[in-house]
């Protein structure tokens, strides 16, 4: 089904664009456009990850997530634009177990106290087109590949391990005069402290369909914006969306700058990238600038 979906999708592009490059009327200024953006975001994480149908909640911190974009959009109808955006999703969190666990095939028992480092980011590369854009209303429709990395830490409390007895270790007191090793000495212990530790990376590309629109508000510098990433996929439940009010805060011949507020969630349902799974959301309210040159 979404395998149709993404056809449709396609060639639904490509016929409204075609359409457009000849009944659109042509921009006044026909010169490639550069979009920078950034924003501050404090996200909150609920939910559960682990391995298979072992999940676990390891009550995730919120924090802040510091996230960027650029776009290029140019003149020519039957061409897309390209969008390039990068976001981060980086928390941590600790936990009492209450059954048994393993990660990347490192075992956990009941009783352990387990710290979380979840430290995934992702990259879209989007190409859109422009299917209504003026002052007042702008909708973009297009197709991104959002391509993951970074990867979850899973650690346990330390164990004592002995090692094999090693003369690095052993006391001055252990040699005479001559430094020659006295015979009492001779099994000394090499224990050491060990963290158990599991890390699975999160290395996968996802298709995703791009959504994007912007309502000016009449006599005023604000306006309303809305975006949208759904994933195309079976494999994973993947969705990203934001919604806020933009102001024009500066807008002269050098350039068109606004200031952003909004708020964000990322719904991140992993099927086994390299054994792992999550049923994990994102929320949180962001502030941010857009300079368009």
């Amino acid at each position: 089904m979404n395998k149709l979906i993404f056809s449709t999708i396609i060639t639904a592009l490509f016929t409204v664009n075609a359409q457009a490059a000849f009944t659109f009327t042509p921009q006044e200024n026909n010169t490639v456009g550069l979009s920078l953006g950034g924003q501050f975001w404090q996200s909150q994480a609920t939910g559960l990850f682990g391995e298979n149908n072992n999940l676990i909640d390891f009550n995730l911190k919120e924090a802040l997530q510091i996230n960027y974009f650029v776009a290029i959009e140019h003149p020519y109808s039957l061409l897309p634009n390209i969008r390039i955006a990068n976001t981060s999703l980086d928390t941590t969190g600790k936990t009492t177990l209450t059954q048994a666990f393993s990660f990347d095939g490192e075992p956990f028992a009941i009783g352990d106290e387990v710290n979380a480092s979840f430290n995934v980011s992702y990259i879209d590369y989007t190409l859109y087109y422009e299917l209504f854009d003026n002052e007042q209303f702008s909708f973009d429709l297009g197709l991104s590949a959002r391509d993951f990395g970074g990867g979850v830490t899973v650690a346990g409390p330390p164990i004592i391990e002995d090692g094999e007895p090693d003369r690095t270790d052993w006391h001055e007191s252990c040699y005479d005069e001559n430094g020659d090793l006295k015979g009492d000495c001779s099994l000394a212990s090499t224990s050491r402290s060990v963290t158990p530790t599991g890390k699975i990376k999160t290395d996968d590309i996802v298709p995703m369909l791009y959504m994007a629109t912007n309502i000016g508000l009449p006599l005023t510098r604000l306006s309303v914006f809305a975006q949208a990433d759904l994933s195309l996929t079976d494999e994973h439940s993947l969705s990203d969306y934001q919604a806020g009010f933009s102001y024009d805060l500066i807008h002269n011949r050098t350039g068109k700058y606004n200031l952003t507020l909004g708020y964000r969630v990322v719904n991140m349902a992993f099927t086994d990238i390299n054994n792992l799974y999550t049923e994990l959301d994102f929320k949180g309210v962001f502030v941010g600038v857009i300079g368009h040159f």
